[in-house]
């Protein structure tokens, strides 16, 4: 069995295969149509693997059906090496023997076929110019009066700490500096935090899909992983499942991209926020909140909130409150990084948590890294301080929401069939691919000469198999470019030309 099972009632299943396509509108027998949609349902990662399935009765009378159907239903998804049964214990959902899912190193791309080969699994923008450089100049300026000490400062320099205070107090969550931490780079924040909440053999829940890295670093320090389905349609988390799975799994944390989400881009609301921060205090859980592309929201220059403006401007449509202004005891533990809003190249990035928490991780850093590199952290406060970091964001928006635009548009004249949702901010496009294989398109796609990474990558257990992510990091004549090329390569999968393993394709 899988090492987390759970249990899905009928009427919620009722209520995907409903939006998986059945009853089947063809001729399709019932019981066929029923396994088809719960497998889709599977490999998009809408129903996780290793959820124990309802009783045949009680699914036969959610969906108005006969047991019958059901148990044909049941049992052909067995067939198929899509559900498992055990006399007292149920049935629950797996995925058959070679199934591919995606292991091992995450390749960069080699240098030599940089010319060749148009790169779409980074999500990462060059540097902002000239405000990075005019950054590191001042640093420079304020670098000999740090020089004369000993440099080591293993909860960050205190005026970058109280630059990102205010920078938190300023996005409507008080903050002093005693309540953050700098890190290098963002995973290097969220690998102290794991440290310091989780072992080995605990459980942690996480959003499905999400962050791959993040899940890749988890998975291999040996923690469980409880998946939790964001919504269709950018509508962000489903505060009853989240109860459920708290309640029911008792996670020791749980990580959560509640700001334009890598790979969907969704932006949870506010309620949602509030609704999570509240059961994750009942339960006893730390949310460890990513907030890497919290201020990459897309301008909203027709003053509507829905970020579909004509485009000039600079603004950012108003946004929900950081998710640990709803939990002010202290539940959230929150991530962020200057590596996605201004350089990846910056490795800086930062825990804010509470005091206690923040010298914990402090004293655990003495067997880690010590700390971050003085420089950086100068350039960081300078960036702050000076405008620099706002002037590269309001940049930064009207070129990533125009890489939006150019890859719908893009999207819509190649591949029509294809479907995704605008998100309105973030690094990425989520994009369904009716039905292909991410996985062979990945590997086509290498060939063609576009890389993109497959939607298992997001997932557990190869999960979102029929998806890819977009990243905005490209524009004008490049997107069409790399589009079509994706586009030969879907055809040559559709064909049957397509290999049966993931590309091996760096994801940031």
């Amino acid at each position: 069995m899988h090492a987390w099972t759970t249990a899905l009632g009928a009427a919620r299943l009722a209520r995907l295969l409903g939006g998986a396509g059945f009853p089947p509108a063809d001729r399709t027998p019932a019981y066929r149509g029923l396994a088809a949609s719960v497998r889709l349902l599977l490999l998009e990662g809408r129903l996780g693997v290793g959820v124990r399935l309802p009783a045949e009765r009680e699914l036969a009378a959610a969906l108005g059906v006969s047991r019958t159907t059901v148990a044909a239903g049941y049992q052909q998804l067995r067939d198929w090496g899509y559900l498992a049964s055990r006399r007292g214990s149920g049935s629950w959902t797996v995925l058959p023997d070679g199934h591919p899912v995606p292991t091992g190193a995450l390749a960069p791309l080699p240098p030599d076929r940089a010319g060749a080969v148009l790169d779409l699994g980074c999500a990462a923008l060059p540097a902002p110019e000239p405000w990075l450089t005019a950054a590191f100049t001042a640093a420079l300026q304020d670098l000999p009066a740090h020089t004369r000490t000993h440099g080591d400062h293993p909860a960050g320099l205190p005026v970058l700490r109280e630059a990102l205070a205010d920078r938190f107090t300023a996005r409507g969550l008080p903050t002093t500096p005693e309540q953050v931490m700098v890190t290098t780079g963002a995973m290097g924040a969220l690998d102290a935090v794991r440290r310091l909440l989780a072992r080995s053999g605990d459980r942690v829940a996480v959003e499905a899909p999400s962050y791959a890295n993040v899940l890749q670093m988890l998975r291999r320090d040996g923690l469980r992983l409880v998946p939790v389905a964001l919504g269709e349609a950018l509508s962000g988390w489903d505060p009853g499942e989240w109860r459920r799975v708290l309640r029911d799994a008792a996670p020791r944390a749980a990580y959560v991209i509640p700001d334009f989400h890598n790979p969907t881009g969704t932006l949870v609301p506010d309620d949602q926020r509030a609704a999570l921060a509240a059961a994750a205090r009942a339960a006893g859980t730390v949310l460890v909140a990513d907030e890497t592309m919290a201020e990459l929201s897309f301008p909203d220059v027709d003053g509507d909130g829905d970020g579909e403006g004509s485009g000039r401007g600079g603004g950012a449509a108003p946004r929900p409150r950081p998710l640990a202004a709803h939990d002010p005891g202290g539940t959230v533990v929150t991530v962020g990084s200057a590596s996605k809003a201004v350089w990846a190249g910056l490795r800086i990035g930062w825990v804010r948590a509470a005091p206690a928490v923040v010298r914990r991780l402090v004293a655990d850093r003495a067997y880690a890294d010590l700390g971050s590199p003085v420089l950086e952290q100068l350039a960081v406060a300078r960036l702050l301080r000076d405008g620099g970091w706002d002037a590269a964001l309001a940049e930064r928006r009207l070129r990533l929401r125009a890489h939006r635009d150019a890859f719908a548009a893009a999207l819509r004249d190649e591949r029509p069939e294809w479907s995704f949702d605008l998100p309105p901010g973030g690094l990425t496009l989520w994009v369904r691919t009716a039905g292909l294989s991410g996985a062979a398109l990945a590997a086509e796609g290498d060939r063609h000469g576009v890389r993109v990474a497959a939607g298992p990558r997001f997932g557990l257990d190869g999960a979102f198999e029929h998806y890819l992510r977009l990243p905005l990091t490209v524009g004008g004549d490049t997107v069409r470019e790399a589009v079509r090329r994706l586009s030969r390569a879907a055809d040559a999968v559709a064909a049957g030309a397509g290999a049966d393993r993931p590309g091996e394709v760096f994801v940031a």
